[in-house]
């Protein structure tokens, strides 16, 4: 079934846009909505919108498990995480937003060694740090205080790559639309909590916007978990990077963002470390 790379990149360039679409809706909402209601109606959307198409393809037979731990885990890492990088896009220019948020293939390599034992090459060590050196360069770490924003934008990658880790640990026994269900269920849940201190409640437009977002949200995850169905992670993983120029087009479109020489020399350098790391595998 791994030989489609054609279509399986235009799939990710696709899914690269949606999600970054979703970030845009992310921004603007936030300007007068609390992180905790954007991401619990993301969530509860997104659940919606999952449950009418599992009832079509096979019903609810298929998503017996018997790792409800680790699908637990995985919730609870990525709800985090969701909070953090939705935080981030309110506050920061989308684009920094989005590539301090794919600094996570740097995680994962260190979460994998710590929860796996799995082992970590030179080459890859070395990505690891071409990739923090181009977030620090963005993050214009040697110009004094750094954002504070950009240390939650930053947490959330790690947070992340905790919960992607999660996946491969059940990826033997759990199909991916399995996978994808109980975040979709577990991470409602979960979200729901934040929400006893959040202050806003939206209104109007806002709920159609919400649901777009869960609608967005649901396609681009789709469209990225078909692509690595169909074609090899090393055929089509280069084209992840596509969220950064989906992400600069549009906060250039709607906020008027300009890319400065730090944020262009820290995208430089993410992008050739991501991309040598993922060549050598």
């Amino acid at each position: 079934m791994n030989d489609q790379p054609l279509k399986g990149a235009l799939l990710l360039v696709l899914g690269e846009g949606l999600l970054a679409v979703m970030a845009a809706m992310v921004k603007h909402l936030s300007d007068h909505l609390d992180t905790e209601v954007i991401v619990f109606a993301r969530n509860l959307f997104g659940l919606m919108f999952l449950l009418m198409i599992i009832s079509t393809r096979g019903g609810f037979g298929q998503l017996r498990t018997r790792f409800v731990h680790l699908h637990l885990i995985r919730a609870f890492t990525g709800v985090s995480a969701m909070l953090c990088f939705f935080y981030a896009i309110g506050h920061i220019a989308l684009t920094e937003a989005v590539l301090v948020k794919m600094t996570v293939p740097f995680f994962l390599p260190v979460i994998a060694w710590l929860w796996l034992s799995e082992r970590i090459g030179l080459h890859t060590w070395l990505a690891i740090i071409a990739g923090f050196v181009g977030v620090a360069v963005i993050m214009r770490a040697g110009q004094g205080e750094i954002d504070p924003v950009m240390w939650v934008a930053l947490a959330g990658a790690a947070i992340m790559s905790i919960a992607k880790v999660s996946i491969r640990r059940m990826a033997i026994s759990e199909p991916a639309q399995r996978v994808v269900f109980y975040f979709a269920l577990f991470a409602t849940l979960f979200s729901a909590f934040p929400l006893f201190w959040a202050n806003t409640i939206p209104a109007g437009s806002d709920y159609l916007w919400l649901l777009a977002i869960g609608l967005v949200a649901t396609g681009g995850q789709y469209a990225m978990t078909t692509a690595y169905q169909i074609a090899r992670p090393g055929q089509v993983g280069v084209y992840n990077y596509s969220s950064v120029i989906w992400a600069a087009l549009l906060g250039w479109m709607f906020w008027g963002e300009t890319l400065v020489l730090t944020t262009i020399l820290g995208t430089l350098l993410i992008v050739a470390a991501g991309i040598w790391n993922l060549k050598s595998r």
